[in-house]
């Protein structure tokens, strides 16, 4: 008798080590559910089994292990194409989850021959996305028209399925018929609280690097500020690994203070929290980011970190409310910022516990991730 398997995620994009893709598994997990993940990246990476109501029976997670090595790293569009076809045809679950535009349309092909249930998963607005993409005008667009193409037909298939979740209110597709907000809430589990204060001033960002996420204001910022340590955990984009490389070569000596870790699993890029004073979200105003909330500004605040933040609408409101950090547009006004609360470090420990209480009194992460669960444990029945 074959296994029993309740949820299939297809991630042909997203790597093994994708906070939301964690943050989703552990959610099913929690619930109960046997999960299998088809995902590109390193094992290691992966989400593990979670303990449910405290006891040591904990739910299956299944990873799926590839068929052809050289197309399971690749990033190469094509590569995506063939990882989510070979993915959907791999998939046991009663339900596929693609987690992928790629993913979409092969997913909805299989649940309508099989008559499986499906489930799909927007992280972004990849529409407005892909325009910030070096990548999507090459060859003339072309690259570019494919994955737009291939996302509205994403978009379509994903308003036909059994469920559609959207990281954020401003995410389409907006009439799908079951569409479920699931915001990138922190999951406390997979986070280390920042603790006191290490005796070195130092920021941390966590995240892509790339130049329209503030890679290259943040390095700037700390050719200025260069009585202050940075860590950068994070893949740092092709197109702008040139830029920091040549940053090195103007700034000798900088490697001791100036660190880059990679891509690592949430909770090993978290543990770099531990003795840090400031977390560092310098998104650029693109069409992708002028309406989205990056869910580091949650986590920075849960974990007790003070937040810079440039200023995109929906990030000065939330630091204003929350009273958590302060608002900063160029590589100067970040690295005065940075020099101020090196002198003033009272006023940075009362937003470091100011934005901690409101992150514990208005983010409801638990009643989020079980509404998402609960929806999900109604499609295998």
């Amino acid at each position: 008798m074959s296994q029993k398997i309740d949820i299939s995620i297809i991630s042909s994009g997203a790597s093994y080590a994708d906070a939301r893709l964690h943050r989703l598994t552990r959610a099913l997990l929690r619930a109960g559910l046997t999960v299998e993940i088809f995902a590109p990246g390193s094992r290691k990476d992966a989400p593990t089994n979670v303990q449910v109501d405290g006891t040591s029976d904990a739910p299956q997670l299944i990873l799926r292990t590839p068929l052809i090595g050289t197309a399971w790293k690749n990033t190469s569009l094509l590569a995506r194409y063939y990882r989510s076809r070979i993915f959907a045809i791999r998939s046991r679950g009663r339900v596929l989850y693609a987690i992928s535009p790629e993913s979409v349309a092969p997913a909805y092909a299989l649940t309508r021959i099989t008559r499986k249930k499906l489930a799909v998963d927007f992280f972004e607005d990849y529409l407005r996305l892909l325009k910030d993409r070096a990548w999507a005008r090459k060859f003339f667009g072309i690259v570019g028209w494919i994955a737009s193409s291939d996302t509205k037909s994403a978009l379509w298939f994903s308003k036909r399925a059994d469920l559609t979740t959207v990281a954020d209110v401003q995410v389409p597709p907006f009439d799908a018929r079951n569409r479920l907000v699931l915001r990138n809430l922190p999951d406390l589990s997979m986070l280390t609280k920042s603790g006191a204060r290490g005796s070195t001033p130092r920021a941390i960002y966590i995240g892509d690097l790339r130049k329209s996420r503030g890679l290259h204001t943040m390095l700037e910022a700390a050719a200025i500020a260069n009585d202050w340590e940075f860590d950068f955990v994070g893949g740092v984009a092709a197109a702008d690994q040139e830029f920091v490389d040549q940053w090195f070569a103007k700034n000798p000596g900088s490697e001791s203070r100036v660190r880059f870790h990679g891509k690592l699993a949430p909770s090993e890029s978290w543990k770099f929290a531990a003795g840090a004073w400031v977390g560092l979200s310098l998104l650029e105003s693109t069409p992708a980011f002028v309406e989205a909330v990056p869910s580091k500004l949650y986590e920075y605040m849960s974990v007790g970190l003070a937040t810079i933040s440039t200023p995109l609408p929906r990030c000065v409101d939330l630091i204003e409310k929350s009273k958590s950090g302060a608002i900063e547009s160029t590589p100067e006004g970040v690295a005065a910022r940075l020099a101020m609360w090196r002198n003033h470090p009272d006023e940075l420990d009362s937003l470091r516990q100011q934005g901690a209480i409101w992150a514990e009194q208005n983010l409801d992460s638990e009643r989020e991730y079980l509404n998402f669960s609960a929806e999900m444990v109604k499609l295998t029945r």
